[in-house]
C-alpha cells in the first residue's frame, strides 16, 4: 500500500474500524459525525444533540467536559453514566480531544467512549469482597511488609500499611517461627496454621491463618495473600464448653445416685462410680456395650421403644453382678435435641437403707405401741374384771333369790365384759405380733364388696345406711387380701360408730373403690360426728380412741396405716366436727409390693 493509499484508508476507514464509540461534536453540542459503533450503542447519530442522546436531557449537562475542552483546548479523560439505546444506564470511559481550525480555534471536539460497566462491576465486587470479607486479609511482600489490608483487619489491628506483619500481629521484632507466609514465599504452596496475637487494644486474638501466593517473579512469588479467620469466640466457647463438661462430669461422678447414660443405639456411654458400687460392675466392663436393657427396668426400655417415657419413675428391684437383689427407685428419661433422639439416661437410688429404716421405724412404733397397750390393757382388764365381779355378784344374787330377771341381767353383764376383754386381747395380739404381707393379684372391688356384705346388716341394726359404689373395670393389683380387708373393716366399723355417736338422724356410710391414672383408691365416707383439729392430730397415735371407755383399743387406725404403708401407700383423712369424716387409702400402682403368692386374679 502506497503512502497516498494509506492516508486515504486512515481518513476513510480508521474512523469506522476503531473499536470505540466515536462522535464529533460542534460548539452547539450537536453531533456532526458518528461511527457505526456509536450509532449501534446509542441509536442516534448526526444532527442530534449529545446531551439528549447521552442523558435524555433538554439542556446541556452541568460541568460538561466537552465544554471545558472547547474552552481550554485540552484533551481529557472522564468516566460517566450514559443511557444506551435500550434505555439502560451504562458506565463509560470517555476520551475527549479538540479539533482546531486553521486559526487555531477549537471548532469541534471528538470523543471516544467505551462501555466498562461489566469491568467496573467486577472491580467493585472484587474491592467489596476484599474489603468486606469476614476475615482478616492482608497482602505481604517478601519483607513481610503489609502492602494492602481489608476493613476488618484495620478495625481490629489498626493502621498497618507499610509495617511488618509480625509487629502488628504480635508486637515482636522478628518473624514468627511457624510463619506460614514465609513458607509460602519459599515453596509457593498453600499453608495453614493456628496463631495467637494481640489486637490494637491489647486483647488476645485467636485466628487460623491460610497463606497463598499472589504473584510470581521468576520461580518464587513476589507477594503473598494472607487470610486469617478469627476464632476467638469459638475458642472462648470451647473453653466454656470444657468447663461445663468438667462441671457436669464432676456432678455425675460425685452423685450419690447411680447414673447410666446410653446413646441412640443403647450403648452405655456413662456409668458413674455410684453405678459401679450399686451394680458391682466396673465402668470399663460396660462402656461401649449395648447393655441398657441389662440395667434399666424392662418397663422403661419398653416405654423408650414406644416413645412414651416422659417423667418415668418406678420403684423396682435391681440385680447386681453377684446376683443380689437391691430395692431401688428408678427415674428415666430420653435425651433429645431439637426433636432428634440422642439416647437415654437412668438414675438409680439405692433404697436398701431407706427400706430398712422404714421397717425399723414401723417395728419401733409397733413395739412402743405394744408397751403402751400393755399398760392400757392392764387398766382396761382391771375395769373389765371389776365388771365381771359385778356380773357374778348379780348372777349369784339372782340364783339365791331364784330371781330369773336378776340372773338374766347379771348374765348380760358377764357377756358384755367377756366380749370387751376378748376385743382387748385380740386387738393387742394382732398389733403386737405383726405379719408379713402375702401379696397376690387381687380384684380391689372384690375385697371391698366382702367388707360391705359383712357390715350391711350390722349397719342396718345400728340404724346406719351403708351404701357402696365400686367402679367397674378397676384393674387387678398386687395386694395383701387379708391386710386390705382388715383396713376396710377398721374404717367401716369406725364410720358406723361415728354415725352412732352423732346427734344427727339418718346418718350413713358410703364405700368407694376407683382408680385414676396410676392410682388406686379405697374410700370410706361417713356423715357422723366428725373430728375436731385436736382429735385429728391424735387419731393415728397408739392407744387413742374416741369411742369411750370399753369400746375401742385405739389400735385399729394404727394397724390400718401400717398395712397401707407396707403396700407403698398412704392414708388420707379429711374431717370436720359435726359433719363427718372421709378416710381414703391411696396406692400408686408402680409402688405396690411384688408378688409373694401364685398371683391368680380374683374376680367379683
Amino acid at each position: 500500500m502506497r503512502d497516498g493509499e494509506l492516508k486515504n484508508w486512515l481518513r476513510n476507514e480508521l474512523f469506522e474500524r476503531i473499536p470505540a464509540n466515536i462522535a464529533i461534536i460542534d460548539r452547539d453540542f450537536r453531533i456532526v459525525e458518528a461511527n457505526e459503533s456509536f450509532i449501534r450503542e446509542f441509536g442516534e447519530g448526526p444532527d442530534h444533540l449529545c446531551f439528549k442522546v447521552f442523558k435524555n436531557r433538554e439542556a446541556p449537562c452541568q460541568g460538561c467536559k466537552a465544554q471545558l475542552t472547547f474552552d481550554d483546548g485540552k484533551g481529557r479523560v472522564t468516566e460517566e453514566w450514559r443511557l444506551n439505546k435500550d434505555g439502560r444506564d451504562s458506565y463509560y470511559v470517555v476520551h475527549l480531544e479538540p479539533i482546531k481550525d486553521e486559526e487555531g480555534k477549537v471548532a469541534y471536539v471528538i470523543e471516544m467512549s467505551s462501555d466498562v460497566t461489566e469491568s467496573r462491576r467486577l472491580q467493585r465486587e472484587y474491592d467489596l469482597l476484599f474489603d468486606r470479607v469476614p476475615c482478616y486479609v492482608v497482602v505481604l511482600d517478601r519483607e513481610m511488609t503489609i502492602v494492602r489490608n481489608n476493613e476488618l483487619f484495620r478495625k481490629t489491628f489498626g493502621d498497618s500499611l507499610g509495617k511488618r506483619c509480625f509487629h502488628i500481629y504480635k508486637q515482636q521484632d522478628h518473624v514468627c517461627g511457624d510463619c506460614p507466609a514465609r513458607r509460602t514465599f519459599e515453596d509457593g504452596g498453600l499453608h495453614t496454621t493456628y496463631q495467637v496475637g494481640t489486637d490494637k487494644h491489647g486483647r488476645t486474638v485467636h485466628y487460623i491463618v491460610t497463606t497463598a501466593p499472589l504473584s510470581r517473579g521468576g520461580d518464587k512469588p513476589t507477594h503473598v495473600i494472607e487470610m486469617a479467620l478469627d476464632v476467638t469466640q469459638t475458642k472462648i466457647l470451647e473453653e466454656r464448653l470444657k468447663e461445663a463438661f468438667d462441671f457436669q462430669e464432676s456432678l455425675i461422678n460425685s452423685a450419690m445416685d447411680g447414673i447410666i447414660g446410653a446413646d441412640e443405639e443403647g450403648k452405655i456411654m456413662i456409668f458413674n462410680p455410684s453405678a459401679e458400687r450399686l451394680f458391682k460392675y466396673g465402668s470399663r466392663e460396660v462402656i461401649g456395650l449395648r447393655a441398657l436393657e441389662n440395667f434399666a427396668p424392662h418397663e422403661f426400655v419398653k416405654a423408650l421403644a414406644e416413645g412414651n417415657d416422659e417423667g418415668f419413675q418406678i420403684e423396682t428391684r435391681i440385680t447386681d453382678k453377684e446376683g443380689t437383689e437391691i430395692p431401688a427407685r428408678f427415674t428415666g428419661t430420653s435425651l433429645t435435641s431439637e426433636g432428634k433422639y440422642l439416647g437415654a439416661a437412668g438414675f438409680f437410688q439405692d433404697l436398701s437403707e431407706i427400706k430398712q429404716l422404714e421397717r425399723e421405724m414401723l417395728e419401733a412404733e409397733r413395739l412402743a405401741a405394744v408397751g403402751q397397750t400393755v399398760a392400757g390393757l392392764a387398766h382396761g382388764i382391771k375395769n373389765v374384771l371389776t365388771g365381771l365381779e359385778g356380773g357374778m355378784y348379780v348372777v349369784n344374787s339372782g340364783m339365791k333369790k331364784d330371781d330369773r330377771e336378776l340372773t338374766r341381767k347379771g348374765w348380760e353383764m358377764l357377756q358384755n365384759n367377756i366380749e370387751r376383754i376378748t376385743t382387748y386381747v385380740k386387738d393387742f395380739l394382732n398389733f403386737a405380733r405383726g405379719r408379713a404381707p402375702s401379696v397376690t393379684v387381687e380384684d380391689p372391688s372384690l375385697i371391698a364388696r366382702e367388707v360391705y356384705d359383712l357390715y350391711k346388716d350390722v349397719a342396718a341394726q345400728s340404724g346406719v345406711r351403708l351404701t357402696a359404689d365400686f367402679q367397674e373395670g378397676v384393674a387387678p393389683a398386687n395386694l395383701d387380701h387379708e391386710g386390705i380387708h382388715t383396713c376396710l373393716v377398721n374404717l367401716v366399723s369406725n364410720a358406723i360408730d361415728a354415725c352412732e355417736m352423732s346427734d344427727k338422724k339418718d346418718c350413713g356410710v358410703h364405700m368407694r373403690t376407683y382408680e385414676e391414672g396410676d392410682w388406686l383408691y379405697f374410700e370410706v365416707r361417713d356423715d357422723g360426728c366428725g373430728m375436731d383439729y385436736e382429735v385429728k392430730k391424735k387419731v393415728f397415735t397408739t392407744f387413742f380412741s374416741t369411742k369411750g371407755s370399753g369400746k375401742g383399743t385405739g389400735l385399729g387406725l394404727l394397724v390400718t396405716r401400717r398395712i397401707t404403708q407396707e403396700h407403698g401407700g398412704r392414708v388420707n383423712l379429711s374431717s370436720a366436727e359435726g359433719e363427718g369424716s372421709t378416710f381414703r387409702l391411696e396406692f400408686k400402682r408402680s409402688r405396690l409390693p411384688e408378688l409373694t403368692g401364685s398371683g391368680e386374679n380374683k374376680k367379683a
